[in-house]
């Protein structure tokens, strides 16, 4: 492991996969992996894209991807596929799509399985995120999975967000309902030539205007769970509504000069350390959630979870009764 480390500091791609093979399969692989790299991370730029499907994220990824290397920066990219929730498959299309980045050598794309995780990202990706940044890349581009309004994980993992619209998908109220809108730090209105383009623009601006739109830590505001956290709020960054063709590459300069410029707000603002201490508390309990429930598969037996699982059917148990005994088992 040691020299697979080494050879990943050194940014070498193929050790760059077995390490993620690694760390997909086995928790302890993880751990090693990220602690042992966590002092050589934080000098990346992690920026996700989520949105609907159909929105164009993909070939927004393989457009932003090209304009960054065109600025001579290496590119990481992670593209989260659903999994079945019959076979647990994922088809992995995303890395299909970005076919013609591959003889680049400086850029490394790894798709994903979410392996029915929530939220829109596999259970993995935020280590995947640190190796990537620890084998060098400056420019990370996290694709979620595009499963719509509940996709929010992607906030607590980027530090830049882009949320892609894009018109004649829908009624303007179904798209703006809070969740998905709302972690935005750049909204795209992608396939801006269909007719259609200029309302869901002015739409979105006006939502924007009406105060519907930033209500997440990263844009002055923090959730609820963090509120302990100070934030300054005269340093608020104004969301941005950029068209973009990504077919053709229209709006993609456009939008990588904003990206760029949010970057250089975070790395000013004061709220630096705040916004991080967000996103490493969000980290650290869905790893405590994580270990939890292994330790639960440990020290249950899985007679005695199916018991109270029948019980719980058969309406013989309450479902807090059922938690409760579980919990009971995990009690020194």
């Amino acid at each position: 492991m040691d020299d697979l480390l080494r050879q990943v500091r050194d940014g070498r791609p193929r050790a760059i996969a077995r390490l993620i093979s690694l760390v997909e399969n086995s928790e302890t692989a993880a751990e090693t992996a990220v602690t042992a790299l966590y002092p050589h991370t934080g000098q990346a730029h992690v920026i996700g894209i989520t949105g609907p499907p159909g929105a164009g994220k993909s070939t927004l990824v393989n457009e932003l991807a090209k304009a960054f290397r065109r600025l001579d920066q290496p590119v990481g990219i992670i593209a989260v596929d659903p999994s079945s929730p019959f076979t647990g498959g994922a088809l992995l299309g995303d890395r299909v799509r970005m076919r013609d980045l591959a003889g680049d050598r400086g850029i490394f794309i790894r798709s994903m399985a979410s392996r029915g995780n929530l939220g829109g990202l596999a259970e993995a990706t935020a280590a995947v995120i640190k190796i990537l940044d620890a084998a060098g890349y400056p420019v990370i581009l996290v694709e979620t999975v595009g499963a719509g309004q509940a996709e929010v994980d992607i906030a607590t993992m980027a530090h830049t967000t882009l949320v892609i619209e894009a018109p004649g998908m829908g009624d303007d109220i179904q798209t703006f309902k809070a969740g998905i809108l709302e972690i935005a730090d750049v909204l795209v209105v992608n396939k801006a030539d269909r007719p259609g383009a200029d309302r869901t623009i002015k739409s979105l601006e006006l939502m924007l205007h009406l105060g519907a739109g930033p209500a997440v830590g990263h844009h002055g505001r923090l959730p609820a769970e963090a509120a302990s956290e100070p934030l300054i709020a005269d340093e608020v960054w104004s969301v941005p509504v950029q068209p973009t063709t990504a077919v053709n590459g229209e709006g993609i300069p456009e939008l990588v000069d904003v990206i760029q410029r949010h970057w250089r707000y975070l790395q000013s603002s004061s709220n630096w350390l705040a916004k991080e201490k967000i996103r490493s508390r969000r980290e650290m309990e869905r790893l405590l959630q994580a270990r939890l429930l292994r330790q639960l598969r440990v020290s249950v037996s899985l007679d005695l979870q199916e018991a109270l699982i029948t019980a719980v059917a058969a309406r013989e148990m309450d479902p807090y009764t059922a938690v409760a005994h579980l919990f009971a088992k995990l009690s020194p």
